[in-house]
Order: structure tokens, then C-alpha cells, then sequence
């Protein structure tokens, strides 16, 4: 698939200690006052993200325009990763960027020997990039079960994997 010209002036590079501050601006230009208080977050507290997986892209000028983050995560003692948040800024959003952000980390976490990903989201969106309803995997409440998706990084990956996710040290 043709990515597009848009995809062009974008640069990927793997989030730094320098760019947290700025990533966590757009993370609040793009969601909800309160997004903290998701169930997910209480999964990342006192970890840190998946250092290189968690990406930035930036404009030819160097402007931040889209990050995306990873967390190592357990579901039954299995290591996982927990995708999110990924976020595009409004004025860049429409043009492809959170597919490639998503395309590409995935990409990276299989070369890297993840072998199954996970996260809350919709999954008319998700489903495009291999994710699909993980109906024996339970996000810590108030999560809908119908949002918590997955995909499997090698075959089989999440076959017989099921129960509560629970927080993981950095691997």
C-alpha cells in the first residue's frame, strides 16, 4: 500500500527524556481534561514505556505532530504490550500519520520478539491494523469489555491467554 506524500515529511524517531514534555502537551491538546483517570493509566503508573517503541514524529521543521507510546503489561504471567496513547495534532490529523505511527511500532515490536499487543479502543478503527475484540482479557474496571482489543504479533499469540491485565516492570 502507498503510504502517500504526506507521509514524506514526517520523521520517526524514538521518543526521548527531551521530547516527554512536549509529548505530554499534545497528549492533552488531543484528549479528554482527565484522561489520566482512565483505567489504563493505572497500569502505567510508576512504569516506564517501552523506550523503543515509544515514537515521535515530527514535520520537516522539526514540529511535533504525532507520538505514540507502549507499556510492558502481564495477562496470566504472559507479557503483553499495551499500546497507547497515540495521538496526532489537530492540525495534522486526516493525513495518515497515527496509521503509519501504529504500522510502524508494530512493526518494530515483532523485530524486537513481542509477540502479542494489546489496548482500549474502537474497533472499527483498531480492526484496519489486525486488532480484534479479546473477549478472555479483562482491563482493570470502569473498562467496556467490547474496547479491550488485540492482535497477535506471531500466530497463536493470544490463544488460551486469558484473565485480568495486570502492571509490569519495564523488559
Amino acid at each position: 500500500m502507498d503510504p502517500g506524500p504526506a507521509f514524506s515529511v514526517y520523521i520517526l524517531t524514538v521518543e526521548t527524556a527531551q521530547d516527554y514534555h512536549e509529548v505530554e502537551a499534545l497528549f492533552d491538546t488531543c484528549f479528554a481534561p482527565g484522561r489520566e483517570a482512565l483505567s489504563s493509566y493505572r497500569l502505567r503508573d510508576d512504569v516506564a514505556p517501552v523506550t523503543q517503541l515509544s515514537q515521535v514524529a515530527r514535520d520537516a521543521d522539526g514540529i511535533l505532530s504525532g507520538a505514540i507510546r507502549y507499556w510492558p503489561v502481564s495477562v496470566a504471567e504472559r507479557s503483553a504490550l499495551l499500546l497507547g496513547p497515540v495521538a496526532v495534532h489537530p492540525t495534522r490529523q486526516g493525513e495518515g500519520l497515527a496509521g503509519r505511527l501504529i504500522r510502524d511500532s508494530l512493526a518494530l515490536a515483532a523485530d524486537q520478539g513481542w509477540e502479542r499487543v494489546m489496548l482500549v479502543g474502537d474497533a472499527p478503527y483498531y480492526g484496519r491494523f489486525g486488532f480484534e475484540r479479546l473477549s478472555s482479557v479483562a482491563m482493570p474496571p470502569p473498562t467496556n469489555p467490547d474496547r479491550v482489543l488485540g492482535r497477535a504479533l506471531i500466530p497463536g499469540a493470544w490463544d488460551g491467554v486469558s484473565g485480568r491485565v495486570t502492571r509490569r516492570s519495564g523488559d
